[in-house]
């Protein structure tokens, strides 16, 4: 869908969108420098990289050769790991298929391997080439393919855990060997300058020069065995003119061991006065690094949980009906259209229609609603979800990446993967940051050189080392993907997938939420909403006796009727005759009983008195509906009222926007009478009726002008256009695709709920972002001048590069702490039911 050009923001494609792996990113500069990398190689429109999930997002404008894409990545320092891709591949009969197929794959840009078994008809391809490259391969090799994508969305989860789960045991074995070699070298140097007496100790035991080899040794062996990875990353980014925070690192703790390697083997190099070590500096700042990392490591596997929770909801197995017997499959290979048993506690496999039986379902893991819904025959179900005490059978109608989960998953993927605004700040920012720490740190060794006191040379030394351990923007590059991860994890958890990330901004910003009547605050199809009988009338045989009547009309009226008396288990009697009375109503005789239903002229023409239900139907006026009556065998019988019934979570939904300071604002096509007084029941602030599809976006425009931000919630194809032009569109899950694709926003539980709780959530996350931001900028902007020595003249204060180090490693786990409490958001609607 289109956005008009007048319309605040526009909805990017993603159906061609590259997704690739990246390792060895450290800090927001490594994000930037990837992106500037991979926006030089052709065919890029956009590229965005997340340092939380470790990944780059690339819109391609054309052709686009991924080849290229990996060794500009590469070229840049960093390194794209081999995915892997489980295909299906379909009309392989012989071996000599097998190979055409592996020949066809391993000429495709990217790919390393590709091992294909003709007994399971599928491939497995290990590389970086896209999925769309590997199914145009298959399709012109005559072997058309497709993804397996629930096996393949777990192995990359699994692999990415994996990935996680061993870089934290290597940080983990770095961090002790680096503390226990530290330790010694802390205790004999700055021991001896805290514990009186102990530097007499030390120069009466070992000697001082002996207790500095032993410094010497024990920091060598830091720096060379857990402190590496600063190096072998660090120097190589320098020299390529894009330091970034290992360089950082490696050029202080070098200065500082280089410092103190001359000052112990070739002191008459100093000028007097300046023969001082600074092992300990160099040893400590690697281990407390290591431990921040290691922290940071732990704290980011536990961001992305949303995904790997949502993939593992996906059963391994599924009960299917093959050749007339019931057998135990590998839910990979059930296949649209195929019968499945569904027992007692299991999870269902797939979605489908219920076929026979009946039972609760809990769906909260889709609709964030706790509640478990019945399901009978022709009743929808989703795979992953949990059946409980009933067994059915259904027939499964999508699978693999067509599945609802499969969406989710995508959705949820696709909105953590994006840029808020905010971040682009934050890049540009980041990108320099580090040459002008350096900078910074040059600038402050000379000042310290030339106008220091004595002696000036170390006093240089320490404080610009000090600069530049204490400036890593780590927690910069942090502190907006890990919230957006958080944070649309758990929407998605409570029902509301944002599509777009930057919705999250949006939602914010709204001031008014205009929804869409039909299917959003109402059930969207007409029901029996009341039956009132006359004094010496049963309510059930009146309600079997109408709906017979109307059971042999098409109008939607006479449908829900006939579905009222049928939900309430009734025995809707045959009739023996039936007559349509144009403009009337109709009469029919069924158990010998002569029936008519029709409006209050009727009943007049029947010679009936309607006022007795004067009150009743003065009532069903006032809620904008009218009102039909009943005569049995010429007697007056009963009132009744069918209307489109408001969904029971409405009223809530609205006081919840309205506690947030929000207007509510009702855009229908329905006649203004009804819109009104519906809006007056729910206590609507403003009512737009008799709107057509078109001129909803005309009169969102209209209402952006008056109110500011607005957001739009709607459900159905004619809601498509107003969804696109509205600052956020919010679609309701259970509507038409192209309503949900033309929205930011799902909501999956169908209910308007959704909507207090997605705002209430956007306000959170967007909260947290800038508490991160507030930190991670705030933390650099006071300590970078402190570390250079800023408060020595006026108050003797110098940061000890030690203390440097400590307080970079706090400043990103803080960020990712604070980012981690958004898991426990709670939702107003959910504390409004408790």
């Amino acid at each position: 869908m289109s956005t008009p050009p007048s319309t605040p923001h526009a909805h990017p494609a993603t159906a061609a969108a590259l997704s690739l792996p990246v390792h060895g990113m450290s800090c927001a500069s490594c994000v930037g420098r990837v992106e500037k990398a991979v926006r030089q190689v052709p065919g890029v429109a956009e590229v965005s990289v997340n340092l939380a999930t470790e990944r780059i997002h690339i819109q391609p404008a054309g052709p686009l050769d991924t080849a290229a894409v990996v060794q500009a990545i590469e070229k840049a320092g960093y390194e794209v790991p081999s995915q892997t891709v489980e295909l299906a591949v379909e009309g392989m009969t012989c071996a000599s298929c097998v190979g055409r197929v592996e020949r066809a794959l391993q000429k495709v840009p990217g790919v390393t391997a590709a091992q294909v078994n003709l007994a399971t008809e599928r491939a497995t391809v290990q590389g970086s080439a896209t999925l769309e490259a590997l199914l145009a391969a298959l399709d012109k090799a005559g072997y058309p393919g497709q993804p397996i994508d629930t096996q393949a969305a777990r192995a990359q989860a699994e692999a990415q855990a994996a990935h996680k789960e061993a870089e934290y045991a290597a940080l983990q074995r770095d961090f002790t060997l680096a503390t226990v070699l530290a330790l010694p070298v802390f205790v004999l140097e700055m021991g001896s300058h805290l514990i009186p007496g102990m530097h007499h100790w030390v120069v009466g035991t070992i000697g001082l020069q002996n207790s500095w080899y032993l410094q010497c040794v024990l920091t060598a062996l830091v720096l060379l065995i857990p402190g590496r990875r600063f190096y072998t990353k660090g120097l190589p980014a320098l020299l390529r003119g894009g330091p970034d925070m290992n360089s950082l690192v490696a050029v202080g703790t070098l200065a500082a061991f280089s410092y103190s390697v001359v000052a112990t083997f070739l002191p008459g190099l100093l000028p007097a006065g300046t023969v001082n070590v600074y092992f300990e500096a160099a040893a400590v700042i690697v281990a407390l690094i290591l431990l921040g990392r290691m922290l940071e490591a732990r704290a980011k596997g536990r961001t992305s949980q949303a995904i790997q929770r949502l993939i593992g909801l996906q059963p391994q197995t599924a009960r299917v009906q093959r050749d007339g017997q019931w057998v135990e499959l590998p839910a990979a290979d059930v296949q649209t259209g195929d019968l499945i048993q569904v027992r007692p506690g299991e999870r269902v496999p797939v979605d489908g229609t219920v076929l026979d039986g009946q039972s609760y379902v809990d769906e909260s893991m889709i609709t964030g609603e706790p509640v478990p819904v019945a399901k009978t025959i022709d009743d929808r179900v989703v795979g992953g979800t949990v059946n409980q005490t009933g067994a059915f059978t259904l027939r499964a109608t999508a699978v693999g990446s067509a599945s609802v989960l499969a969406q989710i998953i995508r959705l949820v993927e696709q909105a953590q993967s994006g840029k808020l605004p905010i971040q682009a700040v934050v890049d540009k920012v980041t990108l320099w940051f580090v040459p002008a720490v350096m900078a910074a740190a040059v600038l402050t060794f000379l000042v310290w050189l030339v106008f220091g006191p004595t002696p000036a040379l170390s006093f240089a030394l320490v404080n610009a080392v000090a600069v530049l351990i204490i400036a890593c923007p780590c927690a910069m590059g942090l502190a907006t993907p890990t919230s957006i991860m958080v944070g649309t994890g758990r929407g998605a958890e409570l029902g509301v997938l944002f599509r777009q990330g930057e919705a999250l901004q949006l939602l914010k910003h709204t001031q008014a939420v205009a929804v869409d009547k039909t299917g959003t605050l109402t059930e969207g199809h007409p029901a029996l909403t009341d039956l009132e009988v006359a004094e010496g009338f049963d309510r059930a045989q009146v309600l079997a006796l109408t709906a017979a009547a109307e059971s042999r009309s098409e109008h939607p009226i006479a449908r829900a009727i006939v579905q009222a008396a049928e939900h309430e288990q009734l025995t809707v009697p045959a009739l023996s005759d039936f007559a349509s009375i144009t403009g009337m109503g109709v009469r029919a005789t069924a158990l010998g009983q002569r029936v008519e239903v029709g409006a209050d002229r009727f009943m007049h023409a029947l010679g009936l008195d309607v006022a007795r239900f004067a009150p009743t139907a003065a009532r069903l006026g006032s809620e904008g509906k009218s009102p039909l009556y009943v005569a049995v065998d010429g007697q007056l019988a009963a009132i009744i009222a069918v209307a489109d019934p408001i969904k029971p979570s409405t009223p809530g939904a609205i006081a919840a926007l309205h506690a947030l300071g929000l207007k509510v604002i009702m855009i229908t096509g329905d006649n203004a009478r009804t819109a009104q007084a519906i809006a007056a029941r729910l206590g609507i602030d403003e009512v737009v009726a008799e709107v057509l599809p078109e001129g909803k976006v005309t009169t969102l425009q209209q209402l952006q002008a008056t109110h500011g931000h607005v957001a739009f919630v709607g459900d159905g194809i004619n809601d498509a256009p107003a969804l696109a032009a509205a600052d956020v569109g919010i679609a309701i899950g259970t509507g038409t695709d192209v309503a949900v694709e033309a929205a930011d926003v799902v909501l999956m539980s169908g209910s308007l709920q959704g909507v207090p709780n997605a705002i209430a959530l956007s306000k959170a996350t967007m909260g947290n972002i800038r508490q991160n931001l507030f930190w991670a900028f705030a933390y650099n902007t006071a300590l970078i001048p402190v570390a250079a020595g800023a408060l020595y003249p006026a108050y003797g204060v110098l940061l000890s590069p030690i203390f440097a180090a400590g307080a970079m490693a706090l400043s990103s786990v803080f960020v990712l702490g604070n980012a981690l409490r958004l898991r426990s958001f709670k939702a107003p609607m959910a504390e409004a039911a408790a």
